[in-house]
C-alpha cells in the first residue's frame, strides 16, 4: 500500500547566485564574498514560515564551510538535510559527480545524509551507482509525472513532478532535465521553481488535483525565492539580460509557500520513503 499522499516540498539550498553559471569556477572565497552572508541570514526567516511542516533541505556543500550552524538549525526544526553538491556547478560525468561526493564525504556522515538532488535537476544513469557506494538511500534528480517511485540499483528515484498534457512517458532514466524535447513530448514540469514563479495559481491547482488522486508530488523552491536579498535584482541583472530564462527565479515566492503550508500536507522525502 503506498504511503498516504502529501507535499513532497523541498528546498534547493544554495546562494542567490546559483542560476548563473558566470560563478561556478570562482575561488570559494569570493563566492563566500558574494554571498555576503544571505545563506545565514535566511534559515531563520524560512524556518519560522514553515512552523510546525516538514520538508527537505538539499544543501550545497560548501555553505557548511561557510555557516556550520545552518544544517544543525535545519535537524533542530524537525526537517532533512540533503544533499545538493558540494560546488553548484552542472555535473554530468561519472569523474566530476565522484569527484563531488568525495568532497561531501565529511559533512554527509555527520549529518546522516541520505537524499540527493542533482544541480538543475540534470544527472545520468551513472550517477545511481556513484549514490550507492557513497552510502545514499534516495535521488530526486530527474523530471517525471507524479507517482512515480523508480527502483535504480539500492537507490529509489523520486521525480520532480510533471504533469502529462499527452500520454505518460515511457523512458523514465536519467537525463530528464527542463529541455525543449521534455517540453514537446508534452509534460509541464510543475514542481520546478520557474513554473511557480510564471503560473503560480496553475501550479496550485495541480498540487491539488494530484493529491486529491491519491499522489505526491514532489516540487521546489530555493531561499532566494522566499527571503529576497539585498539587491537581488540589480546584483543579477547582467545575467538576467543574457539569460531571461533566470528572471522566475528572482521572483519572491514567499506568499505562494504560506499559501502550500496552509492547504496542503507535507513531510520530509525520507519519512515519505519510510513508509514504503
Amino acid at each position: 500500500m503506498p504511503p498516504s499522499p502529501r507535499l513532497l516540498l523541498t528546498i534547493d539550498y544554495e546562494s542567490w547566485f546559483a542560476p548563473s553559471r558566470r560563478y561556478d569556477h570562482l575561488p570559494s572565497e569570493k563566492r563566500f564574498a558574494l554571498d555576503n552572508h544571505f545563506c545565514n541570514r535566511a534559515i531563520d526567516p524560512i524556518l519560522e514560515i514553515l512552523g510546525d511542516k516538514q520538508v527537505s533541505f538539499y544543501l550545497v556543500g560548501e555553505l557548511i564551510d561557510w555557516y556550520p550552524d545552518v544544517p544543525q538549525k535545519i535537524l533542530e526544526s524537525g526537517h532533512e538535510v540533503g544533499f545538493h553538491c558540494q560546488i553548484h556547478r552542472p555535473l554530468t560525468s561519472e569523474e566530476e559527480i565522484e569527484k563531488d561526493l568525495k568532497a561531501s564525504t565529511e559533512w554527509r556522515k555527520k549529518y546522516n545524509v541520505q537524499g540527493f538532488r542533482a544541480p538543475m535537476i540534470n544527472t545520468i544513469e551513472a550517477v545511481y551507482p556513484l549514490l550507492e557506494k557513497y552510502g545514499f538511500s534516495y535521488s530526486s534528480s530527474i523530471y517525471a509525472p507524479s507517482g512515480h517511485v523508480l527502483q535504480k540499483g539500492r537507490i529509489k528515484e523520486i521525480p520532480v513532478s510533471t504533469s502529462p498534457l499527452l500520454s505518460n512517458p515511457q523512458n523514465l532514466s536519467a537525463p530528464r532535465n527542463m529541455n525543449v524535447s521534455l517540453l514537446l513530448g508534452g509534460e509541464f514540469p510543475y514542481g520546478s521553481s520557474m513554473m511557480s514563479g510564471l503560473f503560480r495559481k496553475m501550479v496550485f491547482n495541480l498540487v491539488e488535483k494530484e493529491l486529491k488522486m491519491g499522489l505526491s508530488p514532489v516540487i521546489f523552491l530555493h531561499p532566494y525565492e522566499i527571503i529576497s536579498p539585498d539587491d537581488f535584482i540589480k546584483n543579477f541583472a547582467l545575467d538576467m539580460l543574457y539569460h531571461p530564462l533566470i528572471v522566475p527565479f528572482t521572483f519572491n515566492k514567499s506568499a505562494f509557500l504560506k499559501d502550500l503550508l496552509k492547504n496542503f500536507p507535507t513531510s520530509t522525502m525520507k519519512d515519505y520513503l519510510n513508509e514504503y
